[in-house]
């Protein structure tokens, strides 16, 4: 019976398949497979080869998603989500219960199928550098990307559109992506946003840091198109190269 199994030829489940065991997720396939594999070709990308990284604009109100094919050196837009709500103010998140989404540069740790929110993908806030510059054993956790329209945190941007962007990230991960990035920004940094930023906020020497790190970030990728590499520094700031 061992031997049977061994030469029946069945291909182990992949990370697509065990996804789609939950009723969720088959949802959002059936209701949104079409649109993003319309997506995908227009931009001549493969789901095979997926590489996808995120960026979110608070004050624009929208979710962007880059992708490329594996070979592919550079990312292109693809699509944009916009949000539903988002609570608090520009800035990053220092403290549990301040009600801010984070800011700055992280990832996506976990997919859940069974959100309270529909559909929802953890961002592995505190990072290495909130860790340093928020208030230490009161950071909070539990940031997420969901479906919905309320946010004490978060980012909502409905049901109909989580379920686009999961598809997203489970064909990233399915096609062997191992991380998949997303910058968190206040605001589109160019280089008016950014003077006007450093002007409103100049004494508030958390904020401007960051900010000019994430400006850094903002500018080589506009200018590449591949996400920069982020080193966290032992004072909570970032080396972007």
């Amino acid at each position: 019976f061992t031997i049977f199994l061994l030469n029946s030829g069945t291909p182990p489940e992949t990370f697509r398949d065990k996804q789609k065991n939950y009723t969720r997720v088959r949802e959002a396939y059936a209701n949104k497979e079409k649109v993003f594999t319309k997506t995908l070709a227009d931009h001549g990308i493969s789901r095979d080869s997926l590489q996808i990284y995120l960026r979110a604009f608070k004050t624009e109100k929208k979710v962007e998603v880059w992708a490329k094919n594996t070979c592919d050196s550079t990312f292109t837009l693809v699509k944009e989500f916009p949000i539903c709500e988002i609570s608090g103010e520009i800035g990053p998140k220092r403290r549990s219960y301040d009600l801010q989404v984070p800011e700055g540069f992280y990832r996506i740790n976990e997919l859940n199928p069974y959100s309270k929110y529909y559909l929802s993908m953890r961002i592995n806030y505190p990072n290495a550098s909130d860790s340093i510059r928020g208030v230490r054993g009161h950071l909070g956790n539990l940031i997420y990307i969901h479906g919905n329209c309320e946010s004490s945190g978060c980012i909502a941007i409905t049901d109909e559109k989580i379920k686009e962007l999961f598809i997203y990230c489970i064909e990233a991960y399915n096609s062997g992506q191992k991380d998949i990035n997303i910058a968190i920004f206040p605001t589109q940094l160019t280089d008016l946003n950014y003077a006007r930023l450093t002007k409103a906020y100049s004494k508030n020497k958390d904020k401007i840091s960051l900010w000019a790190d994430l400006k850094k970030s903002y500018d080589l990728f506009n200018r590449k198109k591949v996400p920069p590499t982020v080193k966290f520094l032992p004072d909570g700031t970032h080396e972007v190269n």
